[in-house]
């Protein structure tokens, strides 16, 4: 359902309701601080939307289903050339509600493309930003990316185009290739493998610039980890082939590596004090139209 509240152009600060979201709580999914000018540009982070509280309790114009506490903080510094935007893009219908540095609550349906909610913050003041991704539906908690940006609703260096869960061509929200897993830390046998195809017909650059090599639209692999102790998370892959990695971490972040693992052309990354989530994982081709045998490794010990 369509019911455009905000306008992209310009956020509209809302009186502090009777009865509002406790902005003083510590944020679901973490905090951020931003300097104007950051990089990457879009700065996103992987959320699940929705909670138990009506949107409506911050002002009857705001739609929607969120959590008490906010699900972001973004402590920002402005400067003077650039308007701030807050996003969020899913499959399903979200909604934004955010409490700015001036105290005022700012709410938003439908103002990004088809059912994502946008707002831009012109001239915006250094502060924080509490951030609610809603849920339209009751009940609906959906796979959804939070987006900060300075560029608008189409930002660069991350790849964010204001469409889904796509980066160009790569979308993380499909089912993955060859499956998926849950892997608590200290998991046995280490390493863990699957045997995968490499490469695709999407540049690994669509997710973040610089990433080399070919993958599918889907990610390969799917982990869902649960972190617990202090070794890394060291995610590659072997092959007879020139491959690479490209990996959307639980912050919604991506990673990628071309021959940093320990033979040959063999790609892996390291994720030191790994967060607790959801891992996607992509096998790429170094080359256009090559589609190699490869096996990904997940350990705590040792890449391949």
């Amino acid at each position: 359902m369509q019911f455009r509240i905000l306008a992209a152009a310009a956020a509209i600060g809302l009186a502090a309701p009777a009865i509002a979201q406790d902005f003083s709580a510590s944020p679901t999914y973490g905090s951020v601080n931003l300097n104007a000018g950051f990089t990457p540009d879009p700065y996103t982070v992987r959320i699940t939307s929705g909670g138990a509280r009506r949107a409506s309790n911050v002002s009857s114009s705001c739609r929607g289903w969120i959590a008490n506490a906010p699900d972001y903080s973004v402590y920002y510094t402005a400067g003077n050339m650039f308007d701030l935007t807050i996003s969020a893009t899913s499959g399903s219908d979200t909604t934004l509600v955010v409490n700015g540095p001036n105290g005022n609550w700012y709410c938003d349906d439908d103002s990004g493309d088809g059912l994502n909610p946008l707002m831009t913050f012109n001239n915006p003041r250094s502060g924080r930003y509490d951030v609610w991704v809603g849920s339209y539906r009751e009940g609906d908690y959906a796979d959804a990316t939070l987006a900060i940006s300075e560029l608008g609703q189409t930002g660069s260096g991350g790849g964010y185009s204001g469409g889904g869960n796509s980066y160009g061509g790569i979308d993380w929200s499909l089912s993955p290739n060859y499956g998926s897993t849950n892997l608590r830390a200290g998991f046995t046998p280490d390493p863990y493998r699957v045997d995968v195809i490499a490469g695709g017909n999407q540049r690994a650059s669509e997710a973040r610039s610089g990433c080399a090599g070919w993958v599918s639209s889907a990610p390969d692999f799917e982990l869902r980890y649960t972190a617990g102790s202090s070794l890394p998370l060291i995610l590659s892959a072997a092959s007879s082939a020139d491959t690479t990695i490209l990996v959307n971490d639980p912050n919604g972040n991506w990673h990628c590596n071309d021959d940093g693992g320990n033979s040959g052309l063999n790609p892996a990354l390291t994720f030191h004090n790994p967060a607790s989530g959801t891992y996607d994982i992509w096998i790429g081709s170094y080359r256009q139209g090559e589609n190699p045998r490869a096996s990904l490794s997940i350990s705590e010990l040792y890449s391949e």
